[in-house]
């Protein structure tokens, strides 16, 4: 598959869709708190997203059977919304995405649930502005491998471990177009040049310990092999002939 240039139009309806998935995922930060199920968020976020003329990108896609990842703790993506009700000190992980008159909006974000540890805080805080520091380097005529190594320098500079097996990627028509973004840089591959109009999504996913990752016997959930906390922030963006313009833009950046 080819990278997708977007239009004018397309680029329009990006941001439409950015600004629903932007308010889902505002929506469910707005519900984390002790007692709260992760099946209840989700009936939100499913309605809010529908209410605003848009689908649920993320349910059926795959087979997944929920309109919202929320991921706990240890689980770094793509969590099954269910019975479990949040804790003090949980950290939340929701990840949604819009699909809005055929475009996507692909976006997440870490919280936490109440009074949560230094540790997890800090961890949450790394993992958001490894995002902007990623985004600095999104720049026409720059490669998709400086977004990574601005990443991957962030993280690991401050001790955490940069997830290896999931990465970033374009968005547009469908949730995942090329190229991929990885959070790390991959020696002895090349790596796609920047072009004003490419939408892409960039997700920092990362762990206080290992870089390791697996996936539980539900199919899905994506877990730290060493059970250390993981977060994840993920905004879809636009590359112009200057700064990247964050199409899933909200009060909770």
């Amino acid at each position: 598959m080819a990278i997708v240039v977007k239009s004018d139009r397309d680029i329009e309806l990006m941001r439409l869709a950015g600004r629903i998935a932007a308010g889902a995922r505002s929506v469910a930060r707005q519900m984390v708190a002790p007692g709260v199920t992760t099946k209840a968020i989700n009936k939100e976020v499913f309605h809010y997203i529908r209410k605003s003329g848009a689908q649920p990108t993320f349910l059926g896609y795959g087979g997944f059977p929920a309109s919202v990842c929320i991921s706990v703790n240890e689980q770094v993506i793509h969590g099954i919304p269910g019975s479990r009700k949040l804790q003090e000190g949980d950290i939340v992980s929701i990840d949604v995405g819009a699909t809005y008159k055929g475009f996507v909006g692909d976006c997440a974000m870490t919280v936490p649930c109440g009074k949560c540890s230094d540790e997890a805080l800090r961890l949450i805080a790394v993992t958001r502005q490894s995002f902007f520091e990623g985004i600095k380097q999104a720049r026409s005529g720059k490669r998709v491998s400086d977004i990574s190594a601005a990443v991957q320098a962030y993280a690991e500079s401050n001790g955490c471990g940069v997830v290896r097996d999931y990465v970033g990627h374009g968005v547009g028509r469908v949730m995942h177009e090329e190229p991929e973004v990885p959070n790390y840089v991959q020696t002895g591959r090349g790596s796609p040049r920047l072009i004003k109009g490419m939408t892409i999504a960039v997700e920092p996913m990362i762990n206080a310990g290992t870089w390791e990752v697996k996936v539980l016997s539900d199919g899905w959930t994506v877990v730290t092999a060493d059970g250390s906390l993981s977060a994840h922030y993920e905004n879809s963006i636009l590359i112009t002939d200057g700064e990247a313009e964050i199409l899933t833009m909200a009060d909770d950046l």
